[in-house]
């Protein structure tokens, strides 16, 4: 808030007296901790070693040992959502944020804009004296938002935070990041082969941005949000890493259920009584079949060694992270900072079953609708971790490693979704050492304990915006009160239609599956009742036996989400969940210019290539020395990319990384001015919504090859990986060529994408009129 002037103002300085206690910056409370909240993905409580699990996590152990391990912290299921509540302290729904960025639809819970009375706990910190920054995954930028001609009012910066380096949306490539600092795109700073990884640059990142505030201004506090990519798909990690875990998962995921729960039980994580959920616990016609988990002893040899590396892959990607987190705890010991330090170590939903019952070589299927197969599988099951692939898990393992619960991300119903680990660390602030808490919570308590920590107050109004009530509670009483009763009541539950509302030690949950088809049937919905206090696993439904009860606590979940904008739900299928989703509104010629030397489009923002008949025209001045990407979208993983390369101009389609690559070549024009480009003419669609259809390259007015080619619909990368111009960011596309392969040797004036359906002739020739006047 402003201050008031109150020095003296004569008409002669030396007569005047200087206030400028009314202009300096808020200081922090006296001896007001730093705040450092690290937060990974996709991790459900039995994987890591501090619950009980085989993944080794040496930095969380050592806080985990020295702070409060909690076992009853919850989340909203999925990442965006959850991510909002860390950011504003209210309900995801409240936020905007239902669904992820990247789903986002039109209604007021599932837009994707933080609203203003929602201020974010950056603002409030940074208005109280702190430094505020933001480390790697932002999955809460608005899909509106992503491109950079985009306003940046919901960017980091433009909600609070000082710096921020990492990247937007939900996953990325963790060997070739999409890389934002502040507010524009930059290169990484080397390349895997120099020995990059995204878990190690953000460490080197943190450390500097603290060194940094700490060197200028030594007594100013710091907040901290550190995001790692880990660990969301892909599952990417150094080979030693890997290697640490060969054979460790061999005995299977039922197994490993059976031999974590007694590990969790025996550390007090969970009670004797709990009891094991099934590995498919929702009835036919209600599980989707991506989400179903192929039992152990049904699998080949085969198929059971390619499972088990990937559970290697996945244990090594998260060790290997936690050693970077490490780098940075050191510094903060040997800096002095680390006793007074507010550390909360945690996860933002359960382990995720985007991997389909038999794993994936390549995730970016799941988001195409498009089935995983074996024998591709297999074939990469050495490479499993490294650039060549993108790989995720099958569904065994993501019931597994949300052991005893049921289902896994995406399930707000129930707690294999919602039920994550959380350690808080503070030497200075917490007396008890490497004890449980076992008090119900969610992460809409994460902001009122950061304040109540730092003793700042919840202002009342926020850049003269009057704030909304926090959703959620304080846990700072549980610091140094294991058995105290907990002070949260109610929390509801909603995610892509799978709703549940915990109530005083009472549970309502129902039986849906989130993306089952393009029916809702809500009101049909099944709904079962667990008393939490007596059956943690939610293994028990008490429906039958108390009818008034569960009816209760359905009203009291239609009540939570008329407050909260919960309605309307939405779980559609995988083709009319992308026609629901956000695309820029197209141009009403159908008729986009990018330029070279300017930064990449997103996907949600450029032409519309996805599932549509398209041209992609390029005005290239040539010489006899010219290589190099012409334009490139997407990656090995799915992707297209026209290039110049050994005297042949080459334009190849990566349909989801299925070899053989698409590709049509030519010799590459002579020396001058030649339009050089494609046409897809779509045809039909295959099984999985692919579109079909005859590629034609094209030199001047000169169709020069065809073939017949098939398309992706639904993405090309949740990772970013847009469009860009005279190079190929991050990932490469095609087999031909390695990283960025930039183009030399010529100049590319411009590239026209035309999504309108107009003949390819008529388009070569506007073109050529065009540039006749230019």
């Amino acid at each position: 808030m402003p201050r008031p002037f109150k020095g003296k103002i004569e008409l002669d300085i030396r007569d005047s007296r200087a206030d400028w206690d009314a202009f300096l910056a808020e200081k922090a409370p006296e001896g007001a901790p730093n705040v450092l909240v690290i937060l990974y993905d996709d991790t459900g409580q039995a994987a890591w070693s501090t619950y009980g699990g085989r993944i080794e996590m040496p930095t969380l152990d050592r806080l985990a040992k020295n702070g409060l391990t909690y076992t009853q912290w919850h989340t909203t299921a999925v990442c965006s959502p959850t991510r909002s509540c860390f950011l504003t302290g209210r309900n995801h729904h409240a936020n905007g944020f239902g669904s992820i960025s990247e789903a986002a639809t039109g209604f007021p819970g599932y837009n994707g804009h933080i609203p203003l009375e929602n201020g974010t706990i950056a603002h409030v910190l940074r208005n109280a004296g702190y430094s505020t920054f933001w480390i790697g995954k932002n999955h809460n930028v608005p899909v509106d938002a992503f491109s950079i001609g985009a306003s940046k009012k919901a960017w980091p910066l433009g909600l609070g935070y000082d710096r921020f380096y990492g990247f937007i949306g939900g996953e990325t490539n963790q060997w070739y990041p999409e890389l934002i600092e502040d507010n524009h795109f930059v290169d990484q700073p080397y390349l895997p082969e120099e020995g990059y990884h995204f878990s190690k640059d953000i460490a080197d990142k943190a450390i500097t941005f603290i060194r940094d505030s700490k060197q200028s201004d030594p007594e100013k506090p710091w907040y901290m949000w550190y995001c790692p990519g880990a660990n969301h798909a892909p599952h990417h990690a150094p080979q030693e890493y890997i290697d640490k875990y060969r054979g460790k998962f061999d005995d299977g995921y039922e197994a490993y259920r059976e031999w974590v729960l007694k590990r969790m039980i025996e550390r007090g994580i969970l009670p004797a009584s709990t009891d094991l959920t099934p590995i498919n616990p929702l009835p036919d016609g209600v599980l989707p079949d991506a989400d179903s988990v192929r039992p152990w002893h049904t699998l080949s040899a085969d198929e059971k060694r390619l499972f088990s590396r990937m559970a290697e892959v996945y244990a090594a990607f998260s060790e290997y992270t936690d050693v970077q987190i490490g780098r940075l705890i050191d510094y903060l010991e040997e800096s002095g900072q680390l006793d007074n330090t507010v550390i909360l170590y945690c996860a933002d939903n359960g382990a995720s079953g985007e991997g389909s019952p038999n794993g994936s070589v390549n995730e970016n299927r799941f988001f195409n609708g498009y089935p995983d197969e074996m024998e591709s599988n297999m074939a990469m099951i050495d490479k499993l971790g490294s650039p060549d692939t993108y790989n995720h898990y099958p569904t065994g393992w993501a019931v597994a490693f949300s052991t005893p619960y049921k289902m896994f991300k995406r399930y707000a119903s129930f707690a294999g979704g919602t039920c994550d680990p959380l350690v808080i660390h503070w030497p200075a602030g917490i007396k008890a050492k490497g004890e449980l808490r076992h008090q119900y919570h969610h992460c809409t308590d994460i902001v009122p304990t950061i304040l109540e920590c730092c003793g700042v107050p919840m202002p009342q109004e926020i850049d003269c915006v009057k704030q909304a009530p926090l959703a959620g509670v304080s846990m700072k009483y549980s610091f140094d009160d294991a058995d105290g009763a907990t002070t949260k009541e109610t929390q509801y539950y909603e995610m892509t239609g799978t709703r549940g509302i915990w109530h005083k030690g009472w549970k309502a949950a129902t039986e849906h599956g989130p993306l089952p088809s393009d029916q809702g049937n809500f009101d049909k919905d099944n709904w079962q009742l667990f008393n939490t206090e007596e059956d943690r696993a939610e293994a028990h439904d008490l429906a039958a036996q108390h009818p008034e009860k569960l009816r209760e606590l359905q009203a009291l979940w239609f009540e939570e989400a008329k407050k909260n904008n919960v309605l309307p739900l939405i779980d559609l299928g995988i083709v009319a969940f992308h026609a629901a989703e956000f695309h820029a509104a197209p141009l009403k010629s159908g008729r986009y210019t990018y330029y070279p030397g300017t930064t990449e489009v997103p996907e949600a923002s450029s032409a519309r290539t996805l599932g549509a008949s398209f041209k992609a025209l390029a005005e290239v001045d040539f010489t006899a020395d010219t290589e190099g990407v012409i334009f490139a979208q997407g990656s090995r993983f799915g992707g297209y990319s026209l290039f110049v390369k050994d005297g042949e101009l080459v334009f190849a389609y990566n349909f989801l990384g299925i070899p053989p690559e698409q590709q049509l070549r030519c010799a590459a024009p002579k020396s001058g001015k030649h339009i050089v480009g494609v046409e897809f003419a779509k045809s039909g669609v295959g099984q999985y919504a692919e579109a079909q259809g005859k590629m034609t390259l094209y030199v001047d007015d000169n169709a020069v090859a065809e073939g017949d080619f098939r398309t992706q619909s639904g993405h090309y990368a949740l990772a970013g990986e847009g469009l860009a111009v005279g190079r190929d960011s991050g990932d490469p596309v095609s087999s031909e060529y390695g990283s960025a392969f930039n183009f030399s040797g010529g100049t590319i004036e411009k590239v026209v994408f035309d999504v309108a359906g107009d003949h390819y002739i008529d388009v070569e020739q506007k073109m050529a009129a065009a540039l006749a006047r230019d």
